[in-house]
């Protein structure tokens, strides 16, 4: 299985609170944000990860091709308009991507919760797609997230609904016939990553909910504060 990691975006929400550094390079116990991922991907098994980033973000660059991981990191430098169209460029540049983790940037996570999350999807081969979901919900615009008894997810939506206890948490991964409606979307138009997700049930393909404990996206600088504290019961 392939890793992958959208690190595309902006970071506008930081930088007008005063963040100057590509958001990927928020510390989060003295460890970038990037870092922590690219680590904990590794040591779920990861041989390489595959990371695009924006065409605007040289020290981010700069800061990947010098560090020193412990397995190959492939980065592709391309400024895109949506989430989902980065994942769609990662497709077109390695088309060898046929089954994938994919997380965003700034998703902060447990690693044991995550490697918990790898074992079950590669257990279970009747699965097109697995999403990472978690009830600990502080996020400004949340997808949520509603699922069956066995943890099938039957839809999204941006507004909760009575019996949805999840939202999305940022980290997926997919099998073939998911990534194949990757171009599919984009090619009528689709944009954002929850439209995508939604156009897999609409697809009718199996999908299925893993919950976590608790996922912390990183918008602002009051999160990094947050996100030191969660890890370090890590």
């Amino acid at each position: 299985m392939d890793y992958a990691i959208i690190a595309a975006g902006e970071g506008s929400r930081l930088k007008s609170e005063g963040w100057q550094l590509p958001k990927p390079m928020v510390p989060i116990g003295g460890v970038p944000l990037i870092d922590r991922l690219i680590g904990q991907f590794t040591s779920a098994g990861a041989a390489s990860v595959h990371v695009i980033i924006n065409e605007e973000s040289p020290a981010l660059s700069d800061h990947l091709q010098r560090a020193d991981f412990t397995v190959p990191v492939r980065v592709m430098e391309k400024s895109t308009p949506s989430s989902l169209h980065s994942f769609y460029e990662l497709l077109h540049h390695y088309p060898y991507i046929r089954e994938c983790c994919l997380a965003t940037t700034d998703t902060v996570f447990q690693g044991n919760e995550f490697e918990r999350y790898i074992n079950a999807f590669q257990q279970d081969s009747s699965l097109d797609a697995l999403m990472a979901v978690t009830a600990y919900i502080d996020d400004e615009s949340p997808l949520y997230v509603m699922t069956d008894e066995s943890q099938r997810i039957i839809s999204f939506s941006d507004t909760p609904s009575p019996g949805q206890l999840y939202a999305s948490g940022g980290i997926y991964c997919f099998r073939e016939r998911a990534l194949d409606v990757v171009q599919s979307v984009v090619a009528t138009g689709v944009s954002r990553m929850r439209n995508f997700q939604r156009a897999l049930i609409d697809e009718g393909l199996a999908v299925s909910a893993f919950p976590f404990k608790k996922i912390i996206d990183v918008d602002h600088v009051a999160d990094i504060g947050k996100a030191e504290a969660f890890i370090l019961t890590d």
